[in-house]
């Protein structure tokens, strides 16, 4: 039987990623709360970042596939239980139909980050405390408990009433009910989801096996090393999976012209691989993307597929940057041309382009220029900066 799977190239295979992810063409209409939902549907997680220097980033990776929308829509999406919160890719806005999956890896304690189950166990004062408190007041933020001990906590500064906080959630004691200005909101389990059965919690190798199967899904096409990094699998789970998703079907195995490793594609992406191949997927969409955007957020694909290797600098160092505290990488139809570090000055309406750098091989002409300042200009209105300025002189072209 001859092998389903045309051979890409690789321009084509990038093609298929964009459109897996959501960024090869604009949206055809105004957006709207289900176009948010269905968005994160497609991506299957949402990564979640606080870092506010241009917008927050589960709003920016959502505004770079939909354009002009609402923000809070995401935030009723998750007081209305279509979403939830919990640890996949990383801290992550999620499906509330993938809720099942991830309460069995919250019973089996099995998530990879810390052993919550023994950190309750070891602080069982701090812990009753925090859930007296719930249980009598209702839904509490962190800022609404003080450190009774007068001292700084071990994570990120944390006080310890704010790890107890995330431990209990990361358990699956507590859930995030809403967010008030980003600040999470916590609750009990059960009076978030009453409804819920815990029976009803697939088998630990059930859910190893529909995340795998989900990874290259979502990614439309996945070299066997990318497939583990998605929702944070392990990579030995993983590597065993394929063997029995190849033999069965559920997985199939093409080629990209030029590479000696196989890549994996869900049956469900055939039609998706022969449109690219007939060259039916033109990408069309320009936009400021966020560092901690599937299609970037793991930096060895990033390279092998788009030749870009990015690097979130914010966490090293101000002398050890190359390119600036919050680099934006900057997607110009079908590829990554560059990036930028930018800041939105709300007050002041303006949104300054400190730097912005372009990749090596690319050539900055007029219909690229048009691009990214177009890409730009809409970032910067979005984010309620509208003035776009350049810091330094070789980018004012960026401010149109």
């Amino acid at each position: 039987m001859p092998n389903p799977i045309p051979t890409l190239t690789l321009a084509e295979a990038r093609r298929v990623q964009l459109s897996a992810l959501g960024l090869l063409q604009p949206p055809a209409a105004p957006e709207s709360k289900a176009g948010v939902l269905n968005a994160i549907r497609q991506m299957g997680a949402l990564q979640i970042d606080a870092i506010h220097v241009v917008a927050r980033s589960p709003y920016l990776t959502l505004w770079s596939r939909l354009g002009e929308y609402k923000p809070q829509w995401l935030d009723d999406l998750l007081s209305e239980r279509k979403l939830f919160e919990y640890w996949a890719h990383a801290a992550c806005f999620l499906p509330i139909e993938d809720y099942p999956l991830y309460r069995r890896i919250m019973l089996e304690n099995t998530h990879s980050w810390w052993d919550s189950r023994r950190w309750i166990q070891e602080h069982s004062e701090t812990v009753d405390f925090i859930l007296g408190r719930i249980r009598a007041e209702g839904p509490l933020r962190s800022a609404d408990f003080e450190d009774r001990r007068g001292q700084r906590g071990a994570w990120w500064d944390w006080k310890e009433e704010k790890i107890a906080l995330e431990q209990l959630h990361t358990a699956g004691i507590l859930m995030i009910s809403r967010r008030e200005k980003f600040q999470r909101v916590y609750d009990l389990a059960e009076r978030v989801l009453p409804g819920w059965n815990d029976e009803d919690a697939p088998p630990i190798e059930t859910v190893k096996r529909t995340l795998a199967l989900r990874s290259v899904y979502h990614l439309g096409i996945a070299a066997g090393r990318w497939i583990a990094d998605y929702f944070r699998l392990s990579k030995a789970d993983v590597a065993r999976l394929l063997e029995e998703f190849v033999a069965a079907g559920e997985l199939l195995i093409g080629t990209i012209e030029g590479w000696d490793e196989p890549i994996y594609v869900h049956p469900g992406r055939l039609e998706l691989l022969r449109q690219a191949r007939a060259g039916g997927l033109e990408p069309t969409l320009s936009a400021v993307l966020s560092p901690f955007d599937p299609l970037v957020w793991d930096r060895a694909r990033c390279r092998a597929l788009f030749g870009f290797d990015f690097s979130l600098e914010c966490y090293l160092p101000q002398h050890k940057r190359k390119y600036g505290y919050f680099c934006l990488p900057l997607l110009a139809r079908g590829d990554l041309v560059g990036r930028m570090d930018a800041k939105a000055h709300r007050k002041e309406g303006r949104f300054e382009v400190k730097s912005l750098h372009l990749e090596p091989h690319v050539r900055l002409d007029d219909a690229l220029a048009d691009e990214l300042i177009g890409a730009v200009q809409r970032c910067a209105a979005w984010c309620g900066a509208p003035q776009v300025t350049a810091a330094r002189p070789q980018d004012a072209w960026i401010a149109g």
